[in-house]
């Protein structure tokens, strides 16, 4: 019981943050999947990206209801080429090992978010 009421609030803050940030909830749901519900790297990642599936449909319906607030020329352009590269990125994330993603992911928030501190 305790593992779904903390899915339920690791979904609750990916699902906040998701909306407000854009970040896509995988910020907040892989290392907590990882630390707290000790899921593997590469299972937190999948389960994350499943999750993300659910949380982007919501969130652009509602923000579809707010005239050219989304620029669908864009996110043809944008999502078809990481449809591509995520295809291929998956195949990867197979080959590599949980310590290597744990670390890839890492130094991604590093980067990251010390660039968006800095500012422009």
């Amino acid at each position: 019981m305790k593992t779904f009421i903390v899915a339920a609030l690791i979904g609750m803050a990916a699902g906040l943050l998701g909306a407000l940030c854009g970040v896509g909830g995988g910020i907040v749901m892989v290392p907590a999947y990882v630390t707290i519900l000790k899921l593997e790297q590469k299972q937190a990642v999948a389960t994350s990206l499943a999750c993300i599936v659910i949380i982007a449909i919501i969130s652009t319906l509602n923000n579809a209801r707010k005239p050219d607030l989304i620029d669908w020329r864009m996110v043809a352009l944008t999502a078809g080429a990481a449809a591509l590269a995520a295809w291929f990125g998956t195949d990867l994330m197979h080959k590599l090992s949980n310590q290597h993603l744990t670390r890839l992911f890492g130094v991604v928030l590093l980067v990251f978010g010390v660039k968006m501190l800095m500012g422009k």
